[in-house]
């Protein structure tokens, strides 16, 4: 949203369209990362929600995506800024994009089978996965290496997560 508002006040017009850009494919992001969040959640049982800690969010919004914060600070307009100044609003956003790629990799630190020279890029496989492979609409389950991990694939080919699916 951040690149959204502070196209208004850029300098010129194709500053403004490189912000334009950026800020649709942010919105982008909040999309693949929301669609992981409801394929990983939508069929959970609520002893599953229960062991899992999600059982504050699942009081007020029981599987219903709700961008927050880890520790459960809501997104609100406050997370973003414009200044209306072209270099207030860089460092900003170059602020902005190290504090988000730094989450990326403790989200991959806590998936333990990433290695640790690998989560500085793998923020990259996460973002491309999900827009090429897990899309929202129409899965490509055949093209995805995570098929035993992923409760929707198991779930649609009646496959367990012990025992892969021959291919064909």
């Amino acid at each position: 949203m951040r690149y959204l508002s502070q196209r208004f006040t850029a300098p010129n017009r194709m500053v403004a369209a490189v912000l334009n850009d950026v800020g649709t494919e942010e919105l982008a992001h909040l999309e693949i990362v929301s669609t992981i969040v409801h394929q990983l959640t939508k069929d959970l049982s609520m002893e599953e929600i229960e062991n899992s800690g999600l059982g504050p969010y699942y009081i007020d919004h029981t599987v219903g995506i709700w961008p927050q914060a880890a520790g459960g600070v809501p997104f609100n307009a406050c997370e973003f800024q414009s200044k209306g100044d072209p270099i207030t609003d860089l460092f900003e956003d170059l602020a902005a994009e190290q504090k988000a790629r730094s989450t990326y990799d403790n989200i991959l630190r806590v998936v333990k089978n990433i290695p640790e020279a690998d989560i500085p890029i793998a923020h990259h496989w996460l973002i491309l996965h999900g827009r090429y492979v897990c899309q929202a609409r129409t899965p490509q389950c055949d093209k995805c290496g995570l098929q035993l991990m992923c409760k929707y694939y198991c779930e649609k080919y009646k496959v367990s997560k012990e025992k892969p699916k021959d291919k064909e």
